[in-house]
């Protein structure tokens, strides 16, 4: 029972900081919007997610090899990772930030972001819950 209640919050919890880092790119995007040539950029947050819990092997990740070097940041996805957002017409300044299309998906990024905040947040209070004893009520 433990294990398996400690590999659901560990998956919830790998989705809560992807879903939050995809945010940040939802937003340097929509801030971009009138700077020319700006490459507006996409997660593929399936896959970030196979990766982060292991489902998938992760290819590319850099180690630290000195004791003075800085370990990669958890979580972080590499620029190699990041997809280019496709754009629905051709813009003068070539700029591809879809203004509708990034606000709808901040709007959908941060609705999922608070349903995997209120699963996470049922499932602790279940398991303290389980663990009261009958006379606490």
């Amino acid at each position: 029972m433990q294990q398996r209640l400690t590999q659901v919050l560990d998956f919830q919890a790998n989705a809560l900081q992807l879903r939050s880092e995809r945010q940040r790119l939802i937003a340097s995007n929509i801030a971009n919007a009138d700077t020319p040539g700006y490459q507006a950029r996409e997660m593929d947050f399936a896959r970030a997610l196979r990766e982060a819990t292991g489902s998938q092997a992760v290819t590319g990740e850099m180690a630290t090899t000195q004791a003075g070097h800085m370990a990669p940041i958890a979580g972080a996805r590499d620029e190699a990772e990041l997809l280019y957002a496709s754009h629905s017409q051709d813009s003068v300044d070539r700029n591809t930030v879809d203004l509708e299309r990034e606000r709808h998906s901040a709007v959908d990024n941060a609705v999922k972001y608070e349903a995997t905040l209120r699963f996470i947040n049922s499932s602790v209070r279940n398991v303290l819950d389980a663990m009261k004893s009958p006379n606490q009520g």
